[in-house]
């Protein structure tokens, strides 16, 4: 018996030969559709991460004062994201892993970055003083998020992690989002205005009808159930705005005039803000939120080539794309975002939902977006979609990622208690530790991270160490973070559990791990071993 090939005696699955594209897919990886349907399939799948995409800045720039200091300057700042957004992704599609996976902000560096704004604000900082500050934290954590991914220790850590591993990474993914402000939080964006729930339900109902009933109907229900679902509800929204029912300030209220009163060009250049400060206090914050976010990216290529219907990326097209990523971190600081850049789950959903996984129309919504970052007014377009409309996609979504997560439990033995217990011990740990870390502080005049700081420090013994602020910092960011606390759990059950490879997947998925010529690095690509020249985004 190999590895390769796991036995079939009715207690372990089988390892069907997986189909080179999965049967929902409607375009793979390697597809180019129609120029005039890739552009439309392009915009959608950047609809599927604008609340993101507009939310970090805002959070940012709330935290920051600038809608007081500097209102004039936030559009500018959500610009920038669009903009870095679009060259990170095609940079990774060209030059990284080559996924079809788009790249821009991150949440995991959102909290980190607020930690930071907070300290300077209470040292009196201005917004200009903060983004700098925010620029050299993200800086030095993209270059050694470099190091990890270019010098291979992301890969050799590949088989060590198999399908009990990441089902709960991925699942948690979606899982740990199910609380987003945009489904969650009633005053979100307007306070005191309620969450508007039958204009969520109205694009939920939207995007499953035409890509759950109408799909068959008509081939367009199948491809854009995103754009059509979001511009369906948008448009109701719009109209009852201009007709008075939604109120200015409501949540659910599209601001048309923001549109016409943009500026035509913003200008977006690096260091915009000034050069960036670098204090190691702050690196370090940083630096645990860029680990949060690789982790979520491991997770997210191993989704993407399920969806796909791809054998698991091998190591170097993972260590490829985590060293892209981090120059993707490097670029957003340079550019002076105030945040990361990272893989979005959000994309992964969207190729779920639509069966879009062409890395051609990913590109092309990269070039897009690099133009809507620039035009003013088609930026702030996209910045009137109502929160609940975004609510509404993200219900959709993340289900379906949660989803994608559990099915690589396909290819375990289930019946094997060992696994029952890591998946469910590492699903609830990922879902109890971060509400723990989000409930610190509350009642105390202190912040959650300073809350942790100080019952660190009381410690018996290990208090000196673990009270210092990396210490306390970094457990505070990973801690918060449900995909971290799940896949750290699982890999360390996993790895010292008693379990045959069998049992455990290793086997089955080591017959559908990608060989190493399915993928050629772009620095081979580029000296012509193994394979051509990296493409540009119209010849691949």
């Amino acid at each position: 018996m190999t590895d390769a090939t796991p036995p079939d005696d009715g207690q372990n699955p089988t390892t069907p030969e997986e189909p080179e594209t999965a049967g929902f897919v409607e375009y793979g990886i390697d597809d180019k559709p129609p120029r005039k349907q890739a552009i439309l399939l392009g915009v959608q799948h950047y609809l599927t991460m604008i609340g993101a995409s507009v939310a970090i800045p805002l959070g940012l720039a709330g935290a920051m004062g600038m809608f007081e200091a500097a209102p004039e300057q936030v559009g500018r700042l959500i610009g920038t994201f669009f903009v870095v957004s679009g060259i990170a992704t095609l940079a990774q599609t060209t030059l990284g892993n080559r996924y079809p996976i788009v790249q821009g902000g991150t949440f995991s560096m959102l909290a980190p970055g607020l930690a930071i704004i907070g300290v300077l604000a209470q040292q009196g900082a201005d917004w200009q003083t903060m983004l700098v500050e925010l620029q050299g934290a993200v800086i030095v954590a993209g270059v050694v998020e470099m190091v990890i991914g270019y010098s291979g220790l992301m890969g050799k850590l590949k088989r060590y992690v198999g399908p009990v591993v990441i089902a709960p990474v991925i699942a948690l993914i979606g899982l740990s989002l199910f609380n987003v402000p945009q489904i969650a939080n009633p005053n979100f964006g307007d306070p005191g205005t309620g969450q508007n729930w039958w204009l969520l339900g109205l694009t939920m109902l939207s995007i499953i009808a035409c890509s759950q009933y109408l799909d068959r109907r008509h081939r367009a229900f199948k491809l854009f159930p995103v754009l059509l679902g979001i511009l369906f509800a948008w448009t109701v929204a719009a109209v009852l705005s201009v007709t008075g029912v939604f109120a200015a300030g409501s949540v659910s209220y599209v601001s048309l005039g923001s549109v016409t009163s943009a500026p035509l060009v913003q200008p977006i250049y690096p260091f915009q803000w000034g050069l960036p400060q670098f204090t190691p206090g702050f690196v370090v914050g940083m630096f645990a939120g860029m680990l949060a976010s690789v982790i979520e990216s491991f997770g997210d290529y191993h989704s993407v080539a399920r969806i796909a219907g791809r054998g698991a990326p091998n190591s170097h097209r993972i260590n490829d794309g985590i060293g892209m990523e981090g120059v993707g971190n490097v670029f957003a600081g340079i550019m002076g975002t105030g945040n990361g850049c990272t893989s979005y789950t959000e994309n992964v959903g969207a190729i779920a939902i639509t069966g879009v996984a062409s890395r051609y129309v990913v590109q092309i919504g990269a070039a897009v977006m690099i133009l809507v970052g620039y035009f003013g007014p088609a930026g702030q377009l996209f910045a009137t979609i109502p929160s609940p409309i975004i609510g509404g996609l993200y219900m959709v979504m993340f289900g379906q990622i949660a989803a994608v997560g559990l099915s690589q439990l396909k290819y375990v033995n289930l019946d094997a208690n060992r696994n029952v217990f890591i998946v469910g011990f590492a699903l609830f740990a990922g879902l109890a530790v971060p509400e723990y870390m989000s409930q610190l502080g509350q009642g105390m005049d202190v912040g959650g991270s300073t809350a942790l700081q100080q019952g660190l420090a009381a410690v018996p013994v290990l208090g000196s160490v673990l009270g210092t602020d990396v210490v306390a910092t970094t457990l505070f960011v990973m801690g918060g973070t449900g995909m971290v606390v799940g896949g750290i759990v699982a890999f360390v059950l996993d790895n010292t559990v008693p379990g045959t490879r069998e049992e455990r997947g290793l086997a089955a998925w080591a017959a559908l791990t990608e060989d190493d010529n399915e993928y050629v690095s772009s620095l081979d690509r580029i000296r012509g071993r193994g394979g051509d020249r990296p493409s540009a985004p119209s010849d691949d």
